[in-house]
């Protein structure tokens, strides 16, 4: 991510909204600044040095409630980073309709390069050190990039530890409400949520266009796990998946005279899971192999004349220097940030339907509010349950900024940030 000015760049987009709708600046100056960012040091013990990792943990809004959102270790994580996803989340809650507000942290730091118990201590160093700012009730963090539910385990543990001490009257089961992504009381369908979400947001827009899902062609690029959910789920929709890449490069298959045919996506994930990436799977039939596929690059995946291009991986991925190469009808962003500001500008000017990110992969924050709620009522959801409420909670988000877009007569990403702002610039 450019951390020099993300968060400036949201924040001036917004205004510039704010000022084409005549919603109300100073509202707006006010929402946009957070609430209180926490800087933290965490010194760990490597070899016969003590190396010091710098944390954050930014408190954007709580106006719909607790602050909420992942937390990620990666080395370029920022303070203007995490300042910029924490406005996203309290956007994206306001826009899926959860009593949850915006928050956003990390640790500067590559755990690739670290041992697993390197990693737990910085887990549980970050927990001591934010311990007073977090809660059920006030902040409540989740799995984001290289983090996951082991880690969240950790930190859930050490918070228990730490208010066991504290306060040995509080009923232990809302501790547990404190984190969500968890394996210990986690939700069932937490893993695929946010996919599921995205592939709920493509069944309402392919009814809104009258799209047949035997005849609508899909490139997904990006095969983590919110890629890989959502091409499985669209392929069990009947959805034609026909290329799909990771970082390394990708794969699409076609016959003789180019025309695009569907991917077997199991078959492509175990090749991956085998190989460690999709470079070299190619599926025909029941066997991944070398023949009916064809090796490409994420770029050209992007520049495929697919129906529907869905970008999971990173952001600013279609820019002006790819943005002409461009030949879907409709993008679903279910990575954040992964058309830029001018690409969206050229494309939006040629009708190109663009699903933004604040309503696509909130699928995420609709699982993480059901994993805060059965364990603030020390319930278990089951997966079927689970999965039926994201979808619903999906579809009215989906209708409330399709309907908000026809009634301000502009595109889809604006009528999102007018369904998220009107919910707070109470």
């Amino acid at each position: 991510m450019n951390n020099t000015s993300v968060y400036q760049k949201s924040r001036e987009d917004i205004l510039e909204i704010g000022e084409k709708y005549g919603l109300s600046l100073n509202k707006l100056e006010n929402l946009l600044e957070p609430d209180r960012i926490v800087e933290i040091t965490i010194p760990i013990q490597i070899g016969s040095e003590t190396i010091t990792f710098k944390g954050y943990r930014s408190q954007h809004s709580n106006l719909l409630g607790p602050y909420k959102g992942g937390l990620r270790f990666h080395p370029s994580v920022t303070k203007d980073e995490v300042k910029a996803l924490s406005l996203w989340m309290t956007l994206k809650a306001a826009i899926i309709g959860v009593p949850l507000g915006g928050g956003k942290g990390g640790v500067a730091v590559d755990p690739k390069v670290l041992t697993e118990a390197q990693i737990e201590e910085i887990s549980r160093e970050y927990v001591r050190k934010v311990y007073d700012v977090i809660g059920h009730d006030k902040d409540i963090p989740a799995p984001d990039v290289n983090t996951n539910s082991k880690i969240m385990d950790w930190m859930t543990d050490e918070y228990i530890k730490i208010a066991e001490k504290k306060n040995p009257e509080t009923a232990n089961h809302k501790h547990f409400a404190t984190f969500t992504g968890k394996g210990k009381k986690g939700l069932a369908g937490r893993i695929e949520a946010t996919g599921f979400g995205g592939v709920s947001i493509l069944k309402e827009l392919s009814k809104k266009l009258k799209l047949k899902p035997s005849e609508t062609t899909i490139a997904v690029m990006g095969f983590g796990n919110v890629g890989f959910y959502f091409a499985k789920l669209a392929e069990e929709l009947g959805f034609q998946v026909v290329a799909v890449s990771d970082s390394k490069g990708g794969i699409v298959k076609k016959t003789a005279d180019g025309k695009f045919l569907p991917l077997d996506i199991d078959l492509v994930y175990e090749c991956k899971q085998e190989k460690g990436s999709l470079n070299g799977c190619y599926c025909s039939g029941g066997v991944c192999d070398t023949r009916g596929g064809q090796l490409i690059t994420n770029e050209e995946l992007l520049s495929l004349p697919v129906d529907i291009l869905v970008p999971s991986a990173l952001e600013d991925v279609i820019n002006d220097n790819n943005m002409q190469n461009v030949k879907s009808g409709v993008i679903i962003e279910m990575a954040n940030g992964p058309v830029s500001p001018k690409a969206h500008h050229f494309l939006t000017s040629k009708k190109t339907i663009i699903v933004p990110d604040i309503l696509a992969n909130s699928g995420g924050i609709a699982g993480s509010y059901l994993e805060w709620m059965q364990n603030l009522e020390n319930k278990v959801y089951e997966k079927d349950v689970v999965l039926k409420k994201i979808d619903e909670m999906m579809i009215k988000a989906f209708d409330a900024v399709w309907n908000e877009s026809e009634k301000a007569k502009t595109n889809l990403r604006e009528a999102s940030y007018l369904v998220a702002l009107k919910k707070l610039l109470i």
